[in-house]
């Protein structure tokens, strides 16, 4: 039937790639072989058919009823035919970090909006091997469920079998869905607040790639998401087939990490959007593909960045250093606070070379890859060049940021402190504004803010833990008092403010429309409650 089908669909048999092959020779099949690509295309076509197909049957047979399937063709279409999706992303395991349950949700938000959003959460392990009456602990499933409720999903656990081997989990679970239900009113979200949002593309993961430097060219958002973690700023996400000013609107800052494959159209609408007055911070080869990840002559966005290229990239580098530097006038720029004493930080392993099609400032400069070894030979050839490794120019209120090399997916590699100082000063100056919510205190926190009817939540997730990136988490690890700063919207009168895990009131002062409150202290998850 699928053979036919495809005939019918493109008139060409169905493609029979070489299992065999070296993962780096299926990758290039698969992004180049027309067949595939044709095949990729029709995939999507007739998925989206059944779903249309068993979704109206069902609805005439009892019309409330719903067709959701386990998985989706693409984002994009899930959003057009859901009235509501559950995410089966049941709990982490390998290097999954805890907030990439609130990351689905997020990516789907992008494409659905406000509809509802199940979090499918398992209460037992989710590894490979495939224990389905085994138990979580309760620090494990609790942070999981935690990001799940701070990101506007709502909480479904799932246990195979009905027997119930292990007792541990009831209470845990009993625990959630208390809260929940006492809370039921601040967790009935209309609208997201925040004014940075992230692009996702899944254009450029079905199109880019085959080269050594688009290795594990995933890692580019991964390492940006994490960073806007550490950052504590309070984020959406945004589908790169969505740039149109509607969905764009809400926003000042768009980040693209390696953002590779964009049509002419998509780079149009990402200039428009700066010409509004939208800032953009963007990475390494964005835009230098069009969506059929075909390599351009120079960025797409070659007029927005202010930068030019060849193609050429350099690497894999080691031993390679970035030079920080004041101006003439003895001051450092924004973008390197706390990291002035500094001098040099590493570098990181590929960079795209660039010519700039203006003049920029220089905070930021190369020190090429010198010898690691012999010792007697480790110094560098030139400790000082022209060549700028950050761009940064502003236009009115946009401002924008591009990063010539991998930032993102070195920081997601390494982990570097000073690769994350230096992604939240980038990111902080090229938003231009106030963020909507400051969480001032130590930690890793996941921050996440939101309207409801008469009231608007800020939510913390305390993340803290020497199992954050490899799980489960053993324990939770409490931190210690958070100062909260809210920017409130117009024309609203606060009556009180409260700590739904607390089940207390908490003291507030008002200065120029920015609530600001501390937080004594957050064990799993804290919510500030702000009633109008």
């Amino acid at each position: 039937n699928c053979q036919e089908n495809f005939k019918i669909y493109s008139g060409l048999n169905l493609p029979r790639p070489d299992t065999n092959s070296e993962a780096a020779t299926k990758r290039l099949y698969y992004l180049r072989d027309p067949t595939y690509l044709k095949w990729s295309e029709w995939r999507i076509v007739r998925l989206r058919e059944l779903w249309e197909l068993w979704d109206v049957t069902m609805r005439n047979i009892k019309p409330e009823s719903r067709f959701i399937p386990n998985g989706f063709p693409d984002r994009i279409v899930t959003g057009e035919l859901s009235d509501i999706f559950f995410t089966d992303h049941q709990a982490r395991r390998g290097l999954v970090a805890p907030y990439d349950n609130g990351r689905r949700a997020k990516e789907l938000r992008a494409t659905m909006g406000m509809k509802p959003l199940g979090g499918i959460f398992s209460i037992g392990t989710e590894e490979e091997y495939r224990w389905k009456d085994s138990v979580q602990n309760e620090a494990e499933i609790k942070i999981w469920v935690s990001e799940c409720l701070a990101n506007n999903m709502r909480p479904w656990w799932v246990k195979f079998g009905g027997i119930v081997y292990d007792k541990r989990w009831l209470p845990v679970v009993e625990d959630i869905y208390q809260f929940a239900f006492e809370n039921e009113v601040y967790l009935r979200n209309t609208a997201p607040i925040a004014n940075v949002a992230m692009v996702y593309s899944e254009q450029t993961n079905r199109r880019y790639g085959g080269e050594i430097w688009q290795e594990d060219f995933k890692q580019h958002a991964d390492g940006m998401y994490h960073a806007l973690i550490e950052a504590r700023m309070p984020f959406e996400m945004v589908n790169d087939r969505l740039l149109d000013a509607e969905h764009l609107e809400p926003f000042q800052l768009l980040i693209l990490p390696n953002i590779a494959a964009l049509s002419d159209d998509q780079c149009a609408q990402l200039k428009a959007f700066t010409e509004r007055g939208g800032s953009i911070l963007a990475t390494f080869e964005t835009s230098l593909y069009d969506e059929k990840g075909v390599r351009r002559n120079d960025f797409g966005l070659s007029d927005v960045l202010g930068v030019s290229t060849s193609g050429k990239v350099e690497g894999p580098m080691k031993n390679s250093y970035l030079r920080l530097k004041a101006d003439s006038d003895g001051k450092f720029h924004p973008v390197l606070e706390g990291l002035e004493d500094a001098y040099r930080m590493i570098n990181g392993i590929h960079r795209v070379e660039v010519t700039p099609n203006t003049l920029f400032p220089s905070p930021i400069t190369l020190i090429p890859t010198y010898p690691d070894l012999p010792m007697e030979h480790v110094y560098p050839r030139q400790p000082e060049t022209d060549t700028r490794e950050l761009y940064l120019r502003e236009n009115g209120k946009s401002r924008i940021a591009y990063i010539p090399w991998d930032i993102d997916r070195a920081f997601w590699k390494i982990l570097t402190v000073d690769h994350g100082q230096l992604l939240g000063n980038v990111i902080r100056w090229a938003l231009n504004e106030q963020p909507v919510v400051e969480v001032d205190g130590v930690g890793v926190v996941d921050v996440t803010a939101w309207t409801q009817e008469n009231s608007m939540t800020v939510h913390l997730v305390n993340l803290t833990n020497p199992m954050m990136l490899k799980g489960p988490f053993r324990e939770l690890i409490p931190v210690g008092k958070q100062k909260v700063s809210v920017k409130l919207p117009a024309k609203v009168t606060v009556k009180s403010a409260k700590l739904l895990k607390a089940g207390t009131s908490v003291n507030y002062t008002i200065n120029d429309d920015v609530l600001e409150a501390v937080v004594p202290s957050i064990l799993d998850h804290e919510v500030v409650a702000i009633d109008f």
